[in-house]
């Protein structure tokens, strides 16, 4: 069976440029980056190249990117960071956000921080007044991812950021739907904290960067060795940093060119789905989002028949975030945007990636349209 694979937000296959360059690392250069013989420093060299390529790309110094094991670690860790070195109790954050902030915020919301929610709007946008009003002189740190997993939406990072700064409160943004899908120029923006993730962009699981930009005060959240500058113990994972470092040294070759092909490949399938299926809308902005997502409401119909149905046809699709698949609750994203219970479990969200075609979207198009058909028990189309 053929695959088509149309949940790149959940996670990419590594690239095989990618791949390549990581296999050396595992019998080759195997080094511990830590240790002062050749074997150790040949593989410091090529972390700290990978560090570099890095750099470059998000236009930021060496000493203000730390390693990490994934995008929900360095999450965990600005948050935590700001409200140690600050001793405020306050966090700023939307109603949108990754599991790794909602449930965090949680948790602190139990040990009696204080968590403000911005709400949204039906676009899935928050209000930039609203966070503006939301700051005071208890607030640690205010948190707003840059493009929301599921609907795609973007948000006004640039002019939070600038808020924060003219307030005196440190701004961190998960960035890690935004990073290949959009610009990121960290030495025009003023944000303190920024999170992305390897795996959404063809480089392996497992591997995370937690920017720090440098003046700000910074506590560590795992604890032990001297690597990354004290800010992150633990033996760097060489292959996977080089891995990411390739991955993004192939992203500022081609992002520009290879978004405007998969916008256009998930325009198409967008519109087939919402002109030839009936009772179906667009969750999310049109405009303002990553040219990779679409979120599409299947009135009647229940997400998890359609993706089952999908599947079985090799077609790879999701019902939302992958970290809260296996929830019996509706999208805590959709709900929050006033979908009813219903809609929110009706809705299918299609992320698209480098590797697809035209051929495979049209075909997946038509795939989808038998299955609603079939699923809400109209005769098929022949």
């Amino acid at each position: 069976m053929r695959l088509i694979y149309l949940d790149n937000n959940a996670t990419t296959p590594v690239d095989p440029l990618v791949l390549k360059e990581m296999v050396p690392f595992f019998s080759v250069y195997y080094g511990n980056p830590s240790s002062p013989y050749r074997l150790g420093q040949e593989a410091k060299q090529h972390l700290k190249k990978a560090r570099i390529a890095i750099c470059r790309f998000l236009n930021c110094e060496e000493d203000e990117i730390v390693f990490t094991s994934c995008g929900t670690e360095s999450n965990n860790a600005a948050i935590l960071s700001a409200l140690r070195t600050t001793g405020k109790k306050r966090i700023v954050t939307t109603v949108t956000e990754h599991s790794s902030i909602q449930e965090l915020c949680t948790d602190l919301e139990k040990r009696g921080f204080d968590i403000d929610r911005i709400p949204v709007d039906s676009l899935g946008l928050i209000d930039l007044e609203e966070v503006e009003k939301r700051i005071n002189e208890q607030t640690a740190l205010v948190s707003v991812m840059w493009a929301n997993n599921e609907t795609g939406v973007i948000f006004p990072v640039e002019q939070i950021a600038e808020i924060c700064r003219k307030r005196g409160v440190y701004f961190h943004t998960d960035a890690v739907q935004a990073v290949g899908k959009i610009p990121i120029d960290l030495s025009k923006i003023p944000v303190d904290f920024l999170s992305l993730t390897g795996h959404k962009f063809y480089a392996p699981k497992g591997i995370g960067v937690l920017f720090v930009r440098k003046g700000r005060p910074f506590e560590p959240f795992i604890r032990g060795g001297s690597q990354e500058m004290r800010r992150r113990a633990g033996t760097e994972n060489v292959p996977a940093i080089v891995g990411m470092g390739k991955a993004i040294e192939i992203l500022s070759h081609q992002m520009v060119e290879e978004n405007k092909k998969i916008r256009a490949l998930r325009d198409l399938l967008e519109t087939r789905i919402l002109s030839e299926v009936p009772l179906t809308k667009l969750n999310g902005d049109k405009l303002n989002r990553i040219p990779n997502t679409t979120n599409i409401c299947f009135k009647g119909v229940d997400a998890e028949t359609l993706l089952f149905d999908l599947d079985q046809k090799g077609i790879c699709a999701s019902g939302g975030s992958a970290c809260t698949t296996g929830s019996l609750k509706p999208s805590r994203v959709l709900t929050a945007m006033g979908l009813n219970p219903l809609e929110a479990k009706s809705s299918v969200r299609f992320s698209l990636g480098r590797h697809n075609t035209e051929e495979e979207i049209q075909f997946a198009a038509d795939e989808i349209v038998k299955s609603v058909e079939k699923i809400r028990g109209k005769i098929p189309r022949h």
